[in-house]
């Protein structure tokens, strides 16, 4: 297979032939060379995606081959014939320095920062800051059971689920096994209203006046049986429950950190230089 696709790729190339032959990697396979550049046979095998046809092989391999010819004779038609070479080594000296102090600094904080904030900040910033983390929709508590419409013990199940206490979950969750099309229970979570109202025969045209008079809706269409149990709820514009808020608060507090981190240490770095005098500074004349 991979003889085909070569054979037909190279035929398809053949005007790289004219290209002056240059030094090459003696323990690879050459397959084109273009400006003295060489493209190998392990560089193409390696985009090939396994269990691959042949004709999506040739196709695949030709594409690579005509993009890295095609970037291979860009750039070196273009420094022939720019002109502000200069100001491109220069804007390239600038991304290296760059690049190279933001891993020099990825490193750092890989070493010396601890991977997330302990739970007491987390809680004093979720403190201080709660007027800033409002809800932006409608959030519940509680449990969705989905049954059979002629399923047994009708009158025991509804009655589990209004009570929804430890001793009915347990109940539940046992009759579920055997009875439920599903049950999802978010009693420990909170999760948006709209996602549970999806998977119901309901219309709602106001979910926060629904939430708000709502502990537990039982509705049936022509084959399932549907029970919801509110249990708790939070509405659109009152403050985030710390359990949804803790993740944004993490990422909010570690780079916080980082960028703490940073400009200490560079603050250190440069008062420890200007003490030992590795940063010599001219008097004016």
């Amino acid at each position: 297979m991979i003889k085909t696709i070569y054979f037909t790729l190279i035929l398809s190339l053949v005007f790289f032939s004219s290209c002056k032959t240059k030094k090459q990697d003696d323990n690879r396979v050459p397959i084109l060379e273009v400006e003295g550049k060489f493209l190998y046979q392990d560089e193409i095998q390696e985009i090939l995606p396994p269990n691959v046809s042949d004709s999506d092989s040739t196709r695949i391999a030709a594409s690579f081959i005509r993009r890295w010819a095609t970037d291979v004779l860009m750039y070196e038609n273009a420094k022939r014939n720019i002109g502000n070479k200069a100001e491109i080594e220069n804007l390239v000296e600038s991304y290296r320095k760059s690049l190279t102090i933001h891993q020099y600094q990825q490193k750092l904080i890989e070493q010396r920062l601890p991977k997330e904030p302990n739970d007491e900040e987390l809680q004093a910033f979720y403190d201080q800051y709660s007027d800033q983390l409002l809800l932006k929709e409608n959030v519940i508590k509680g449990l969705l059971l989905i049954i059979p419409a002629k399923a047994p013990k009708m009158a025991n199940v509804k009655s589990w689920v209004q009570s929804a206490n430890v001793k009915s979950l347990e109940s539940i969750e046992k009759y579920s096994l055997q009875n439920a099309i599903s049950y999802d229970y978010f009693g420990d979570k909170w999760i948006p209203v709209s996602e549970v109202l999806k998977k119901m025969p309901i219309q709602v045209q106001d979910p926060t006046g629904f939430i708000s008079s709502n502990r537990f809706v039982e509705r049936t269409d022509s084959t399932q049986h549907y029970f919801l149990r509110i249990t708790g709820y939070r509405k659109i514009g009152q403050v985030e429950p710390y359990e949804m808020a803790k993740e944004r608060i993490v990422n909010i507090l570690l780079n916080k950190h980082k960028a703490d981190f940073i400009t200490s240490f560079e603050k250190e770095l440069y008062d420890d230089a200007a003490k030992d005098q590795t940063i010599n500074f001219f008097k004016k004349k």
